[in-house]
C-alpha cells in the first residue's frame, strides 16, 4: 500500500518510515504543505498521515484544499495532546481520524491498517435512494437532490456499512470495529464527529440515531 507521511520531523520521519516499511508498505515523505501537494500530484497515496502543524501552514488547511478538490483518499491527521478542538476542526475539514502526539507506533500501524481497509460490502450494481439522497455503491459516490455531495473515505465507509444493512440498525461498537478497529474515546469522538458531517452534507435525517443502539440507514 502506498503512504504518503507529512511531518517537519526529520526524527519522527524516520521512525514512521520504518515502523510502516516493515508492514510492507511504500512510504513516500513531505515535509511541508507544498511538497505533499506536489506528491499527490503526482501519484495519490492510499492513505495519507498528515501532521497538524506545518513550516507553509496547516494540516487542517492541507486537508480542506484536498476534500475541495475532490481527493477522497483517507487522512489521519496527527495532534498535540489535549487539541480536543483543533481534532474537532480537522475532523469537519475532511480528516478521517486522528492520532494524539506522542503515539505508541502500534496504535498508528493499527489505525493506518483500519482506514486502508476497504471491500465492497454489496453487489457493484446496488444503488440507494433515502430521501432527496442518491447513493452509488459501486461508484462510491453521494448524491443530495441530483446534485454529487463530496464525501470522504471513512464518511464514505460509514455510510456503505450503514446501507449493506438496508434499514436495520447497525450498533455503535460493530461500526467502530469494523472501520475503526478500534473502541476507544478518540474513536467514539471521532464517530460522532462523522456522523455530524455526513448530516450537514446529505440531510439531517439521513442517519437515524438510535439512542442506547446505534445507527441507521433508512432505504426508501
Amino acid at each position: 500500500m502506498r503512504l504518503l507521511l507529512v511531518d517537519d520531523s526529520p526524527e519522527l520521519l524516520d521512525l514512521v518510515v520504518r515502523a510502516l516499511s516493515k508492514d510492507g508498505h511504500e512510504v513516500e515523505t513531505a515535509s511541508d504543505v507544498a511538497s505533499a501537494l506536489s506528491a499527490v500530484n503526482k501519484e495519490e497515496p492510499e492513505v495519507m498521515v498528515l501532521d497538524l502543524a506545518l513550516p507553509d501552514g496547516t494540516g487542517i488547511d492541507l486537508c480542506a484544499q484536498l476534500r475541495q478538490a475532490g481527493r477522497r483518499f483517507p487522512i489521519l491527521l496527527l495532534t498535540a495532546h489535549g487539541e480536543v478542538h483543533r481534532r474537532v476542526e480537522g475532523l469537519n475539514a475532511g480528516a478521517d481520524d486522528f492520532l494524539s502526539k506522542p503515539f505508541a507506533m502500534a496504535e498508528l500501524r493499527a489505525r493506518v491498517r483500519a482506514l486502508a481497509r476497504r471491500g465492497p460490502l454489496v453487489r457493484p450494481s446496488s444503488r440507494l435512494c433515502v430521501g432527496a439522497v442518491e447513493l452509488d455503491l459501486a461508484a462510491r459516490r453521494a448524491y443530495h437532490a441530483g446534485e454529487e455531495v463530496p464525501v470522504t473515505g471513512r464518511e464514505w465507509s460509514i455510510l456503505e456499512l450503514l446501507a449493506t444493512r438496508k434499514g436495520r440498525v447497525v450498533e455503535r461498537y460493530h461500526i467502530l470495529e469494523t472501520i475503526w478497529d478500534d473502541t476507544s474515546e478518540a474513536s467514539n469522538a471521532s464517530l460522532d464527529v462523522i456522523v455530524g458531517r455526513l448530516r450537514r452534507k446529505l440531510g439531517s435525517d439521513i442517519i437515524r440515531t438510535v439512542r442506547g443502539q446505534g445507527y441507521s440507514l433508512d432505504e426508501d
